[in-house]
Protein backbone atom coordinates (compact mmCIF):
# COMPACT_ATOMS: atom_id res chain seq x y z
CA UNK A 1 0.00 0.00 0.00
CA UNK A 2 1.44 3.22 -1.16
CA UNK A 3 1.66 6.53 1.71
CA UNK A 4 0.62 9.89 0.05
CA UNK A 5 1.70 13.21 0.51
CA UNK A 6 0.77 16.66 -0.48
CA UNK A 7 3.17 18.78 0.88
CA UNK A 8 6.86 18.74 -1.11
CA UNK A 9 8.15 16.21 -3.79
CA UNK A 10 11.74 16.16 -5.29
CA UNK A 11 13.37 15.04 -8.81
CA UNK A 12 15.85 15.38 -10.51
CA UNK A 13 16.24 18.89 -11.11
CA UNK A 14 13.31 19.92 -9.56
CA UNK A 15 11.72 20.80 -5.75
CA UNK A 16 8.23 21.90 -5.57
CA UNK A 17 6.84 22.85 -2.36
CA UNK A 18 2.77 22.61 -2.08
CA UNK A 19 2.68 22.30 -5.78
CA UNK A 20 5.43 25.78 -6.09
CA UNK A 21 8.60 24.97 -8.13
CA UNK A 22 11.42 25.82 -5.04
CA UNK A 23 13.30 28.07 -7.23
CA UNK A 24 9.91 30.23 -8.39
CA UNK A 25 9.61 30.66 -4.51
CA UNK A 26 12.65 31.99 -3.43
CA UNK A 27 13.52 36.08 -3.42
CA UNK A 28 9.75 36.41 -4.34
CA UNK A 29 8.01 34.81 -0.65
CA UNK A 30 9.25 35.65 2.45
CA UNK A 31 9.73 32.97 5.47
CA UNK A 32 6.71 33.68 7.06
CA UNK A 33 4.75 33.38 4.15
CA UNK A 34 6.31 29.87 2.69
CA UNK A 35 5.74 28.12 6.40
CA UNK A 36 2.07 29.62 6.07
CA UNK A 37 2.67 27.62 2.72
CA UNK A 38 3.41 24.75 4.33
CA UNK A 39 1.04 24.23 7.03
CA UNK A 40 -1.97 25.49 5.19
CA UNK A 41 -1.23 24.48 1.71
CA UNK A 42 -1.78 27.74 0.44
CA UNK A 43 0.04 31.05 -0.06
CA UNK A 44 -1.42 33.86 2.49
CA UNK A 45 -3.07 36.99 1.36
CA UNK A 46 -0.87 40.16 1.67
CA UNK A 47 -3.13 40.97 5.00
CA UNK A 48 -2.89 37.20 5.92
CA UNK A 49 0.78 37.51 5.13
CA UNK A 50 1.40 40.62 7.20
CA UNK A 51 -0.30 39.58 10.18
CA UNK A 52 1.30 35.77 10.33
CA UNK A 53 5.12 37.61 9.96
CA UNK A 54 3.88 39.42 12.43
CA UNK A 55 2.88 36.65 15.12
CA UNK A 56 6.35 34.80 14.56
CA UNK A 57 7.94 38.43 15.21
CA UNK A 58 5.64 38.88 18.13
CA UNK A 59 6.99 35.37 20.04
CA UNK A 60 10.82 35.34 18.77
CA UNK A 61 12.39 35.66 22.21
CA UNK A 62 11.27 36.89 25.65
CA UNK A 63 14.48 37.07 27.30
CA UNK A 64 16.73 34.66 29.25
CA UNK A 65 13.74 33.83 31.86
CA UNK A 66 11.64 31.19 30.20
CA UNK A 67 11.98 27.72 30.59
CA UNK A 68 13.39 27.01 26.72
CA UNK A 69 15.99 29.32 27.19
CA UNK A 70 16.78 28.11 30.49
CA UNK A 71 17.13 25.07 28.90
CA UNK A 72 19.44 26.10 25.89
CA UNK A 73 21.60 27.87 27.90
CA UNK A 74 22.16 24.95 30.05
CA UNK A 75 22.76 22.57 28.37
CA UNK A 76 24.89 25.02 25.78
CA UNK A 77 27.02 25.63 29.43
CA UNK A 78 27.72 22.19 29.10
CA UNK A 79 30.22 22.52 25.94
CA UNK A 80 27.35 20.84 24.02
CA UNK A 81 26.87 21.27 20.17
CA UNK A 82 24.23 23.91 19.04
CA UNK A 83 21.68 21.02 17.73
CA UNK A 84 21.81 20.09 20.91
CA UNK A 85 21.18 23.04 23.16
CA UNK A 86 18.47 24.06 20.99
CA UNK A 87 17.00 20.34 20.90
CA UNK A 88 16.94 21.12 24.59
CA UNK A 89 15.12 24.19 24.20
CA UNK A 90 12.11 23.50 21.75
CA UNK A 91 11.73 20.04 24.26
CA UNK A 92 10.68 22.49 26.82
CA UNK A 93 7.95 23.96 24.93
CA UNK A 94 4.84 22.21 25.72
CA UNK A 95 1.57 22.34 27.95
CA UNK A 96 2.52 25.12 29.98
CA UNK A 97 4.58 26.72 27.84
CA UNK A 98 3.97 27.50 24.26
CA UNK A 99 1.25 24.95 24.43
CA UNK A 100 -1.05 27.52 25.99
CA UNK A 101 -1.71 28.62 22.19
CA UNK A 102 -3.15 24.98 21.46
CA UNK A 103 -5.49 25.65 24.77
CA UNK A 104 -6.52 28.70 24.05
CA UNK A 105 -7.39 28.05 20.34
CA UNK A 106 -9.38 25.15 22.22
CA UNK A 107 -11.54 27.74 24.45
CA UNK A 108 -11.98 30.34 21.73
CA UNK A 109 -13.27 28.29 18.93
CA UNK A 110 -15.41 26.31 21.59
CA UNK A 111 -16.59 29.61 22.88
CA UNK A 112 -17.50 30.87 19.38
CA UNK A 113 -19.16 27.30 18.11
CA UNK A 114 -21.39 27.53 21.09
CA UNK A 115 -24.03 29.35 19.25
CA UNK A 116 -24.22 32.02 22.01
CA UNK A 117 -23.36 35.52 21.84
CA UNK A 118 -20.15 36.79 22.50
CA UNK A 119 -20.17 37.44 26.09
CA UNK A 120 -23.17 35.16 26.83
CA UNK A 121 -20.47 32.18 25.07
CA UNK A 122 -17.87 34.22 27.17
CA UNK A 123 -19.76 33.93 30.77
CA UNK A 124 -20.50 30.39 30.05
CA UNK A 125 -16.86 29.44 29.14
CA UNK A 126 -15.30 31.02 31.89
CA UNK A 127 -18.04 29.67 34.75
CA UNK A 128 -17.71 25.94 33.23
CA UNK A 129 -14.06 26.54 33.89
CA UNK A 130 -14.39 27.75 37.20
CA UNK A 131 -16.54 24.91 37.99
CA UNK A 132 -13.69 22.34 36.37
CA UNK A 133 -10.75 24.21 38.22
CA UNK A 134 -9.30 24.63 34.95
CA UNK A 135 -7.25 28.28 33.79
CA UNK A 136 -8.53 29.70 30.60
CA UNK A 137 -5.28 29.40 28.91
CA UNK A 138 -3.95 33.02 26.73
CA UNK A 139 -4.95 35.35 29.40
CA UNK A 140 -3.35 37.08 32.23
CA UNK A 141 0.73 37.30 32.54
CA UNK A 142 3.06 37.11 35.33
CA UNK A 143 5.29 40.49 34.10
CA UNK A 144 2.30 42.10 31.93
CA UNK A 145 -0.15 43.93 32.84
CA UNK A 146 -0.96 44.91 29.62
CA UNK A 147 0.98 42.77 26.98
CA UNK A 148 2.93 45.18 24.24
CA UNK A 149 2.81 41.85 21.64
CA UNK A 150 -0.98 41.29 22.18
CA UNK A 151 -1.81 45.34 21.95
CA UNK A 152 0.19 45.56 18.93
CA UNK A 153 -0.84 42.33 17.31
CA UNK A 154 -4.61 43.14 17.42
CA UNK A 155 -3.48 46.94 16.26
CA UNK A 156 -2.16 45.34 13.30
CA UNK A 157 -4.74 43.18 12.88
CA UNK A 158 -7.22 46.02 12.67
CA UNK A 159 -5.34 47.83 10.23
CA UNK A 160 -5.15 44.67 8.01
CA UNK A 161 -9.43 44.12 8.49
CA UNK A 162 -8.26 40.48 9.93
CA UNK A 163 -10.14 40.66 13.49
CA UNK A 164 -13.34 38.93 12.70
CA UNK A 165 -15.56 36.42 15.83
CA UNK A 166 -12.58 34.86 17.11
CA UNK A 167 -10.80 38.00 18.51
CA UNK A 168 -14.15 39.29 19.02
CA UNK A 169 -14.39 36.24 21.34
CA UNK A 170 -10.86 36.37 23.04
CA UNK A 171 -12.08 40.12 23.93
CA UNK A 172 -15.09 39.34 25.57
CA UNK A 173 -13.62 36.20 27.35
CA UNK A 174 -11.27 38.62 29.15
CA UNK A 175 -13.80 40.87 30.14
CA UNK A 176 -15.69 38.07 31.71
CA UNK A 177 -12.51 36.69 33.64
CA UNK A 178 -11.35 40.25 34.44
CA UNK A 179 -15.33 40.93 36.15
CA UNK A 180 -15.55 40.52 39.89
CA UNK A 181 -11.65 39.77 40.11
CA UNK A 182 -8.75 41.16 42.21
CA UNK A 183 -7.28 42.81 39.28
CA UNK A 184 -7.77 43.23 34.86
CA UNK A 185 -6.74 39.39 33.36
CA UNK A 186 -5.85 40.67 30.00
CA UNK A 187 -5.00 38.44 27.04
CA UNK A 188 -1.74 37.77 26.65
CA UNK A 189 0.57 36.74 23.66
CA UNK A 190 -0.86 33.64 23.82
CA UNK A 191 -4.30 34.27 23.72
CA UNK A 192 -3.91 37.50 20.68
CA UNK A 193 -1.87 34.67 18.98
CA UNK A 194 -4.77 31.89 19.26
CA UNK A 195 -7.37 33.94 18.33
CA UNK A 196 -5.07 35.34 15.16
CA UNK A 197 -4.38 31.47 13.78
CA UNK A 198 -8.02 30.80 14.39
CA UNK A 199 -9.02 34.07 12.12
CA UNK A 200 -6.37 32.69 9.52
CA UNK A 201 -7.89 29.48 9.74
CA UNK A 202 -4.98 27.18 11.00
CA UNK A 203 -5.50 24.31 13.46
CA UNK A 204 -5.07 23.92 16.79
CA UNK A 205 -2.72 20.74 16.35
CA UNK A 206 -0.70 23.44 14.44
CA UNK A 207 -0.11 26.21 17.13
CA UNK A 208 2.44 24.60 19.45
CA UNK A 209 4.78 23.88 15.95
CA UNK A 210 4.18 27.76 15.04
CA UNK A 211 5.37 28.90 18.36
CA UNK A 212 8.21 26.46 18.02
CA UNK A 213 9.08 28.13 14.74
CA UNK A 214 8.99 31.26 15.88
CA UNK A 215 11.06 30.65 19.48
CA UNK A 216 14.31 29.01 17.68
CA UNK A 217 15.83 32.14 16.30
CA UNK A 218 16.08 33.18 20.27
CA UNK A 219 17.45 29.94 21.32
CA UNK A 220 20.31 29.43 18.94
CA UNK A 221 21.18 33.24 19.83
CA UNK A 222 20.90 32.13 23.44
CA UNK A 223 23.05 28.92 22.79
CA UNK A 224 25.48 30.89 21.07
CA UNK A 225 26.01 34.08 23.57
CA UNK A 226 26.30 31.32 26.19
CA UNK A 227 29.20 29.59 24.94
CA UNK A 228 31.04 33.04 24.00
CA UNK A 229 30.62 35.19 26.90
CA UNK A 230 29.90 32.94 29.71
CA UNK A 231 31.87 30.78 31.83
CA UNK A 232 31.29 27.01 31.36
CA UNK A 233 30.16 24.48 33.63
CA UNK A 234 27.79 26.41 35.99
CA UNK A 235 24.53 26.17 37.40
CA UNK A 236 22.66 28.57 35.24
CA UNK A 237 20.48 31.17 37.26
CA UNK A 238 18.22 33.70 35.82
CA UNK A 239 18.59 36.26 38.17
CA UNK A 240 22.64 36.26 37.20
CA UNK A 241 22.17 37.77 33.75
CA UNK A 242 22.19 41.51 33.48
CA UNK A 243 21.34 43.24 29.83
CA UNK A 244 24.45 44.94 28.11
CA UNK A 245 22.82 45.56 25.05
CA UNK A 246 21.20 48.25 23.12
CA UNK A 247 18.56 50.26 24.13
CA UNK A 248 15.91 52.83 22.85
CA UNK A 249 16.80 51.79 19.12
CA UNK A 250 13.66 52.55 16.72
CA UNK A 251 13.30 51.20 13.15
CA UNK A 252 13.07 55.00 12.00
CA UNK A 253 17.24 55.06 12.24
CA UNK A 254 18.06 52.63 9.88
Amino acid sequence: MSRKSAISWVEAGYVSVRGYAIDELIGRVSFGEAVFLLLRGELPAPAEAAIFNAILVSVIDHGVSPPSTIAAVTVANTGAGLNSAVAAGLLAINKFHGGAVEDAMHAIGEACASGLRADEAAKDLVERYRREGRRVSGFGHRFHAADPRTVRLFELADELEIEGKFVAQAKAIESALSENAARPIPINADGAIAALLLELGFSPKTANGIFMIARTPGLVAHAVEEQERNPPMRTVSVDEYEYDGARGRTIDEQ
